[in-house]
């Protein structure tokens, strides 16, 4: 492959689709977010009016079905637990230890998606320079270092916020704290968890969308994008409805914060639903 036949698009550092011509004629075509989630690539043959995907070996392409499928798995439980939590909240069905402890489940799974999330950027299958256009697959590794990858730095900024909500969550579990240790250990981490969940969803529109904004109403991949960033919408008015005011002790808005939590959650276990839908 002629490497001065290519085009490159995207965003600032960041290339999420590259372009050329194949030997055989044609053009193919890859996408960051196709290839790492579906293990393909779109072939356009020489006088075709079609195309075909060209997809990544049978080890790689179950290795990406199993971390989806657990990374989905993950994230409809996570968001079912904080769903259940908000709704002990606003409902009054239980105090508030049985709410931060379901708080607190539901947060593990939210770091083990997060975590598989990451895995499936560091193991998905590479295009490779004069490989004809293949994906290869390397071998398994459980960390990579790779700030100049978009897809990379979206989900380590996903693992982190939920690593941040975990400081949240655990603080939650503590009793007696003063109005002033109540907004230091558990709102602050909330609302950088909230920051961090916004900027991996802004990168993952950036990666679909090329650098520019879009809406692919018939895209898989961009629902699943626009449904958890609205979920990150919605935690951070929850976050933000839940200051403790010094004066008074009490929430900015009780029922924002709870409502928010909970529609949001439901955007989360949603998007892991169609997650499911969305592997190789």
């Amino acid at each position: 492959m002629d490497q001065t036949d290519q085009r490159a698009e995207g965003a600032g550092p960041f290339t999420t689709r590259l372009t050329w011509h194949p030997p055989g004629g044609g053009t193919a075509t890859w996408e960051s977010r196709p290839a790492r989630r579906r293990g393909r690539i779109t072939v356009h043959p020489p006088g075709a009016t079609g195309a075909r995907h060209d997809t990544a070996d049978d080890t790689a392409l179950a290795r990406l079905r199993t971390l989806n499928a657990i990374a989905a798995t993950a994230f409809i439980i996570g968001g079912g637990l904080f769903t259940a939590g908000a709704a002990i909240a606003q409902f009054g069905s239980g105090d508030a230890t049985t709410c931060a402890s379901v708080y607190f489940a539901g947060g593990l799974f939210f770091n083990t998606g997060g975590y598989v999330s990451l895995l499936q950027v560091v193991n998905a299958p590479r295009h490779m320079p004069g490989k004809e256009g293949t994906l290869v697959a390397r071998g398994w590794r459980w960390w990579s270092y790779e700030p100049m990858r978009v897809d990379w730095l979206s989900a380590f900024v996903l693992f982190a916020g939920t690593l941040v909500f975990a400081v949240d969550l655990l603080d939650s579990l503590l009793q007696g704290l003063t109005v002033q240790q109540t907004n230091r250990l558990i709102w602050a981490p909330d609302v950088i968890g909230c920051v961090l969940f916004l900027i991996s969803g802004h990168l993952a529109f950036v990666e679909i969308c090329h650098g520019r904004p879009c809406v692919r109403q018939r895209d898989l991949g961009w629902w699943i994008v626009a449904v958890n960033q609205l979920g990150s919408i919605l935690f951070m008015i929850s976050a933000l409805a839940a200051y403790t005011r010094p004066a008074t002790g009490s929430l900015i808005n009780t029922d924002i914060a709870n409502w928010g939590t909970l529609t949001g959650a439901l955007c989360f276990s949603a998007g892991g639903i169609l997650q499911h839908y969305e592997r190789p």
